[in-house]
């Protein structure tokens, strides 16, 4: 995997990139501020290289507050699909939010984002399985910055079968049970199937059959291969 890096940080951008090499990833780049980030990613762009993913810090350079955050929307607007892996110090819900309208699409769709705690990079085999995640397509919210989120919201009153379907993301998220909302987090974060069976204590066949409703109460029809990112993204703009 090509995989560029901007941190103003040098000490933990070389230790990024020390943890990707050693993982056989390639660091194509290293800039530490949010202009370097849009003139790197255009160059490579421009020589038909893009990198497989971006990971960026939200406060860099000039200003040192979202410049790395508003570099990564910017590019997803110039780049479509580009995958970029946040990393942030702060539970913070605007930047959550501003990242999840990046990734989507007119049609609904979208993904290839990540938004982790810095934290998150020492646990390297979770780090680095995000970036697999993010890299095809796929939505990665940090556990952390989830529990936040599902705390602050208020309790979902699931519709009864009978209730008439709504257009509205926080309408149709309101159809899932408890349980549908605790795979679908899980899957917030990335995890398979199997994965969230382990973590649940569940069989294989019992998530599927949780993933299969959710899908359903959420109007996303069989057939369409981003359904589960569909599904992640119509929760999350429901609760951040």
């Amino acid at each position: 995997m090509r995989i560029l890096l901007a941190d103003d940080a040098a000490l933990l951008r070389e230790g990024i990139a020390g943890l990707l090499a050693a993982a056989g990833h390639e660091v194509v780049a290293q800039v530490a501020d949010a202009d370097a980030l849009r003139a790197e990613v255009t160059r490579l762009a421009q020589v038909g290289a893009p990198p497989d993913v971006v990971v960026t810090d939200v406060r860099m350079p000039p200003t040192g507050t979202d410049d790395g955050l508003r570099a990564a929307v910017d590019l997803r607007a110039a780049h479509p699909g580009l995958p970029v892996v946040v990393l942030s110090a702060y539970v913070a819900g605007p930047y959550l939010r501003d990242l999840l309208g990046s990734a989507t699409t007119s049609d609904g769709g979208g993904g290839a984002v990540g938004y982790l705690l810095k934290e998150r990079v020492g646990r390297v085999d979770d780090f680095l399985r995000s970036l697999d995640v993010v890299a095809a397509g796929g939505v990665v919210i940090d556990p952390e910055v989830l529990a936040t989120l599902m705390g602050a919201a208020r309790p979902a009153t699931p519709v009864g079968a009978g209730a008439p379907a709504s257009g509205g993301d926080a309408e149709r998220v309101r159809r899932l049970t408890e349980r549908e909302r605790e795979v679908l987090a899980l899957m917030a974060e990335g995890l398979s199937n199997t994965q969230v069976a382990e973590r649940l204590v569940l069989s294989d066949g019992a998530v599927a059959k949780h993933v299969a409703n959710i899908l359903a109460k959420l109007d996303l029809p069989p057939g369409e291969d981003t359904r589960r990112v569909r599904a992640v993204l119509t929760w999350l703009r429901a609760t951040a």
